[in-house]
C-alpha cells in the first residue's frame, strides 16, 4: 500500500492542572500513538489538541514540544463544554503519512479518558 495520509485519535486525563501533570500526560499519549502506530516525527504532518475548559496551566502543544516535535504544526483549540464530558480531558487527532490501512491504525485512550471511544479496534 502507499503511503497516505490519516488520522489518529487518542485522548489522556490529568489528576490536577499544572504544566508538569499536563506535559507527563502528553508526552505519554504521544509517545503511545508513535510507538502503538510505528511513527517516527517526519511521519507526522500536524498535531491538533483540545483541552477541557478547567486545563489552564499550560498550552498540550508547548508539552508536545518537549518531546522535540520541533518540526511538527501544533494548534491547540477548546474543547466543548458539554455536560457529562470527562474532565481534566486532552484530545489529540494526529495527521500522518503512512502506509497501514484504516483499519490497522491504533487509536489511544488513556487514564480516564479510556472510556471515550470503546467502539474502535484496540
Amino acid at each position: 500500500m502507499p503511503a497516505t495520509l490519516r488520522a489518529i485519535r487518542g485522548a489522556t486525563t490529568v489528576d490536577e492542572d499544572t504544566p508538569e501533570a499536563i506535559t507527563g500526560r502528553v508526552v505519554a499519549m504521544l509517545s503511545a500513538v508513535m510507538e502503538r502506530n510505528g511513527l517516527v516525527e517526519d511521519d507526522i504532518v500536524s498535531i491538533l489538541f483540545t483541552a477541557t475548559d478547567d486545563i489552564v496551566s499550560i498550552f498540550p502543544a508547548t508539552a508536545a514540544r518537549t518531546m522535540g516535535l520541533g518540526a511538527v504544526p501544533l494548534i491547540c483549540a477548546r474543547e466543548l463544554a458539554i455536560v457529562g464530558s470527562v474532565p481534566h480531558c486532552i484530545r489529540v487527532m494526529l495527521h500522518v503519512t503512512t502506509t497501514r490501512a484504516r483499519d490497522d491504525i491504533h487509536h489511544v485512550y488513556l487514564e480516564g479518558a479510556q472510556g471515550l471511544r470503546d467502539d474502535l479496534p484496540d
